[in-house]
């Protein structure tokens, strides 16, 4: 390892990998810094590659650390080593970028070194763009529920996959969630694919209608949200291992189904995670020993289509589908439901924080409010997202509900 002012050389599998800037704090409250980004990912590369390794990544660089502005990177950068692989893909728009595909420790080196803290691939391999060979089911809770009741839907999860013959493989999306991962047969497009995970979305709705729900709009969520939309085409999700944008520098975990009954996602940390990968291996290690076929699924999915149950909604920008319902929120209908925007915000932190701040302001209103009437919405654009803050006033007797303010941004 040689050294230089404010940088540092590795030598990584017979690779240079210059790292600048190796003290910047990237997580200021676990004190992380870059060269810690560096070598935790050194540490678990092989599970990290076994995630992200030979397919396309959009990179999510925080180059100021995370309390400060981030920014998503869809095109690879021009000055690159002549090792790092790129892949064209195709957006449904019809642009086009060359994505970075990481195949070697390094490549994960030189990503951390751009402070990119996720792993953010495409569910295909760059040999084969245009055929998916994992199914993600994303369970994201709506504000209010707790862990105990996501693992319940993932269990749920996991017994209709095991019914239809099909293994998922959990595990902590070092956020609020859980995913649960499928290896497939890449014999299917992205349209039957994401066919596939609406149907188990909305399988998994029916057998516990109470905890779960496939229902795209915010407004009409509640409990856990199986988001078959992260199956369309140019949706990536943060693959395992990835390093999370939060204090405590929480990672996406692997487990076992056994170990999600007990497990607690704040245990699984940058500083923790080595020292698990070095006593116990990759829980996941054999995700790619068993491809599934889709077709159970698919099945079920015309069962649903007979009994009437047609598409659902897509995410924004793409084009309408077939079948497709309205896209529009059920607010914007005639009978709307009365919603005020309350915060704008760049980070979720701080929409969260809003969320709070109106209830505190409001409380008589908010004694009333269920958690799913707090819509916490991502929006997100070309190379960036933010966070809007709106409130379902339907449970709020009338004369109680206050005015909508201008929304405070954060």
């Amino acid at each position: 390892m040689a050294q230089a002012k404010d940088e540092t050389t590795l030598e990584i599998g017979g690779r240079e990998v210059v790292i600048t800037s190796p003290a910047k704090l990237l997580i200021p409250a676990a004190g992380v810094t870059k060269l810690d980004l560096v070598n935790y990912y050194l540490a678990v590369a092989e599970g990290a590659l076994r995630g992200a390794g030979g397919r396309p990544c959009v990179l999510v660089r925080y180059p100021n650390g995370i309390g400060e502005d981030f920014f998503f990177q869809k095109r690879a950068p021009a000055k690159r080593p002549d090792w790092v692989e790129v892949a064209e893909i195709r957006f449904p728009s019809g642009r086009t970028a060359e994505e970075v595909v990481p195949r070697h420790p390094a490549d994960l080196a030189w990503m951390a070194n751009l402070a990119c803290l996720e792993l953010h691939p495409h569910p295909v391999r760059a040999e084969d763009l245009d055929h998916p060979d994992e199914l993600r089911v994303d369970l994201d809770p709506v504000p209010g529920v707790e862990w105990p009741q996501i693992r319940e839907v993932a269990d749920v999860v996991h017994q209709v996959l095991t019914e239809l013959g099909l293994k998922g493989w959990p595990k902590t999306s070092g956020s609020r969630g859980i995913h649960v991962l499928v290896r497939i047969e890449p014999k299917w497009g992205f349209d039957d694919v994401r066919r596939a995970a609406l149907a188990l979305a909305r399988e998994v709705e029916k057998r516990a209608p109470a905890l779960a729900t496939s229902k795209w709009w915010k407004e009409e969520r509640h409990g856990v949200f199986v988001d078959y939309n992260q199956n369309a085409k140019d949706r990536t999700v943060t693959s395992a291992y990835s390093v999370r944008p939060k204090p405590d520098a929480r990672v996406s975990a692997p487990v076992t189904w056994k170990e999600l009954v007990d497990c607690d996602p704040a245990d699984f940390t940058l500083w923790t995670m080595p020292g698990r990968f070095a006593r116990i291996g990759d829980p996941h290690a054999g995700i790619d020993e068993t491809p599934c076929s889709l077709e159970p699924l698919l099945e079920l999915s015309r069962r649903q289509e007979a009994e009437g149950q047609g598409d659902a909604p897509w995410p924004p920008h793409y084009a309408k589908a077939k079948g497709e319902p309205r896209r529009a929120p059920p607010s914007t209908a005639r009978v709307k439901k009365p919603l005020i925007e309350v915060a704008r915000s760049e980070r979720e932190a701080e929409a969260v924080a809003a969320a709070e701040e109106w209830k505190a302001k409001h409380p008589k209103a908010a004694a009333h409010l269920e958690p799913r009437d707090v819509l916490v919405d991502r929006m997100r654009g070309s190379s960036s997202q933010w966070y809007r803050v709106r409130i379902n006033l339907e449970h709020v007797p009338a004369r109680l509900r206050p005015k909508s303010d201008k929304p405070s941004a954060k």
